[in-house]
């Protein structure tokens, strides 16, 4: 087993293939620390890999071997080509990844890898056609959150700003299941206000702050399509929710 280091994982493996006289496919690795590009030239980390040859990798199994040994010994029919094709291995198709999704995964864990909260590689994906979601864990994910979800509020603003101005999606931001609770508890609340629409035809929710106003408009505007479903706020900038009928003022 060898011990090499590269400026990237891909640089790694090619020098552990060419050291060990194999393919990078027959290597068999474990990654010892992640490349890092550092910020301003701050915290720049190397790849490091250990590295040995796989013999269950060495090459093509014995049945392979001996049915491509008895292909030589045919004439190079159209059967023969088929034959050959059907026991070479078979090369796989790599779909091409999102860019911006890419993009943005590079950039938030560049960032995040700077603070001194202890968090695993953040996820980065789709979460539909206009929607990216973005999602923390690890052991210091909680911490993320804060005190009735400041800073959960502090994060998904900024995130928000950068990702909808820069890349014009939407963010569903999720940390340690943080959005996950909160929208299971905006579920069991709307009921009662959706009690209130059935009987008097209009409602309007209690006081929701941050995530809790727009997880309440998506769900409510879902089940009341053809109500006026809108956003209000108080004097002092306090939001909630009103339903009613087009026709009816508020």
């Amino acid at each position: 087993m060898i011990k090499v280091e590269a400026d990237t994982l891909e640089m790694a493996y090619a020098n552990a293939a060419s050291q060990l006289k194999c393919s990078v496919t027959q290597l068999k690795s474990e990654v010892i620390q992640h490349p890092h590009k550092g910020y301003l030239g701050v915290f720049k980390k190397t790849a490091i890999i250990v590295a040995d040859v796989d013999e269950t990798k060495s090459g093509f199994s014995e049945p392979i071997v001996e049915e491509l040994a008895q292909v030589e010994k045919e004439p190079i029919t159209t059967k023969v080509k088929s034959k050959i094709q059907s026991i070479m291995p078979k090369k796989k198709v790599v779909e091409k990844e999102d860019t911006v999704v890419v993009e943005i995964r590079e950039k938030i864990n560049e960032l995040f890898t700077l603070t001194c909260f202890k968090i695993e590689h953040v996820t980065v994906a789709r979460y539909d056609a206009e929607t990216i979601l973005i999602e923390f864990q690890g052991e210091d994910a909680a911490l993320l959150i804060g005190k009735e979800g400041y800073r959960y509020k502090a994060i998904s603003y900024m995130l928000f700003n950068w990702i909808n101005a820069q890349y014009k999606v939407q963010l569903r931001l999720e940390i340690a299941e943080f959005l996950k609770n909160q929208e299971d508890s905006i579920h069991h609340y709307i009921e009662s206000v959706c009690e209130s629409i059935e009987r008097d035809g209009k409602a309007q929710t209690k006081i929701l702050d941050g995530v809790l106003v727009q997880i309440a408009l998506k769900e409510l505007r879902e089940r009341y399509p053809k109500k006026y479903v809108v956003i209000r706020s108080t004097k002092d900038g306090l939001k909630y929710i009103i339903v009613n009928d087009y026709h009816t003022s508020d």
